[in-house]
């Protein structure tokens, strides 16, 4: 890879010993992919669950502190995806004292390299979303697929050690996305229906997740009519990514490099269209009881507007079955003081504030709490968690909620 003066001299030791370790690492990243040289990025965006760190991993991140210095701290702004735990409830949940251990060490560390501890995977609706173009070093495959596809910015798939380092460079290897060449689409899909419901663009995601063949065929849809809104792409992208390791899609007339078709190459690509019957037919296949042990909202984080519409829903309704609604730390306090936190704990819900249910040891607290088949309206969710021994399923915002008063999906 060809480097400048100023990778030259991390690579050397010149800028200590922390960033000559982060630079050689992504020399090896860009290497591998083939990348010619490295691009400046603005942003950095860790996923650095304990769950998936372990012992060990937290072990790394506490030695990139132990000698202190300027240059332990992250060169541009750098933040986290959700933790494993909402540290006022982990107690409700089930979660060890080794649980919370980690996660308050793994924390430490971070702080003291001047990472901001955002524990979000929706920065791009409460933080700062990245502008058309720029370059930034995403971990979270739902921030990347929407930064890359709705934002317009440039983003891989970032692993942990990845993203850690390039918020210790400024830089990432010049590969895949931030390349012009792997942006045009690869596989093309066409609907005559319009999802309704955030589960239905979930599932039209996970639909052509599932038939894009892999992260280098980038899917573009045509035929939506309407823009869906944040959400609704929100659940759709994350959906795709989860089903299909899609990093981008477009959507003609809607994303921003495919405002118009003529935008993209894709005239010689064959048209696949999607029937409404077969995305019901995805979300069917999760329906295979009735009984519901536990409803959850989560991955993605919820909205401030997804809180609102959760709120309207439990009014004048006691729960049967728990209920978790899982939000980011800068929606809570709005949630609270907007009484919407109030309205979903009154029926007997819980609102939890930066983890993710499936971050948070989702296994250990299944067998804490008794809980096997849980409800949710997230795509991408059901997708992970069979793989931690629930049985998923896919239904309605309205559904779920009627399901926690009963214990059951009609």
């Amino acid at each position: 890879m060809k480097l400048n003066a100023e990778e030259q001299a991390m690579l050397a030791g010149e800028l200590g010993p922390v960033r000559q370790a982060a630079i050689a690492h992504q020399i090896q990243v860009g290497e591998f992919f083939g990348a010619a040289d490295m691009v400046p990025v603005s942003q950095s965006h860790i996923m650095a669950d304990t769950e998936s760190l372990g012992e060990a991993g937290v072990e790394w991140l506490e030695s990139l502190t132990k000698n202190g210095g300027k240059e332990r701290v992250v060169r541009i702004p750098t933040i986290t995806d959700p933790r494993g735990t909402d540290f006022n409830k982990a107690k409700q949940l089930g979660q060890t004292d080794q649980m919370i251990s980690l996660e308050r060490r793994a924390i430490a560390a971070f702080v003291k390299m001047g990472v901001s501890m955002t524990d979000t995977c929706i920065n791009y609706q409460t933080i700062m979303a990245p502008g058309f173009g720029e370059h930034v070093a995403f971990g979270d495959t739902g921030v990347v697929i929407y930064s890359n596809s709705i934002c317009g910015a440039r983003s891989n798939f970032e692993g942990g050690p990845s993203a850690l380092a390039a918020g210790q460079t400024g830089r990432t290897p010049r590969y895949g996305f931030h390349l012009d060449q792997h942006r045009q689409p690869g596989r093309r899909f066409r609907i005559n229906w319009r999802p309704q419901t955030l589960n239905e663009w979930g599932a039209l995601g996970g639909f052509i997740g599932k038939h894009s063949g892999n992260y280098w065929e980038v899917p573009v849809l045509e035929g939506v009519e309407g823009n869906p809104g944040s959400d609704s792409l929100k659940h759709f992208g994350a959906a795709m990514a989860s089903f299909g390791s899609t990093a981008l899609f477009h959507m003609v007339g809607i994303t921003p490099e495919a405002i118009r078709a003529q935008d993209l190459n894709m005239a010689h690509l064959p048209v696949r269209t999607i029937e409404r019957a077969e995305v019901m037919a995805l979300q069917g296949s999760y329906r295979v009881t009735d009984e519901v042990d536990v409803v959850v909202f989560s991955a993605p984080q919820l909205s401030l507007l997804e809180i609102r519409d959760l709120a309207a829903l439990c009014e004048d309704r006691k729960f049967k079955i728990p209920l978790l609604a899982v939000t980011s730390p800068q929606v809570k306090p709005d949630a609270d003081r907007m009484g919407y936190t109030e309205t979903i704990e009154s029926a007997g819900g819980t609102v939890f504030a930066g983890m993710c249910f499936y971050q948070s040891y989702a296994r250990e607290i299944a067998e804490a709490n008794g809980w096997k088949r849980l409800a949710t309206n997230s795509a991408k969710m059901v997708n992970i968690l069979g793989g931690y021994g629930y049985t998923p399923m896919l239904a309605s915002m309205e559904e779920c909620v009627a399901a926690a008063e009963t214990g059951r999906l009609a």
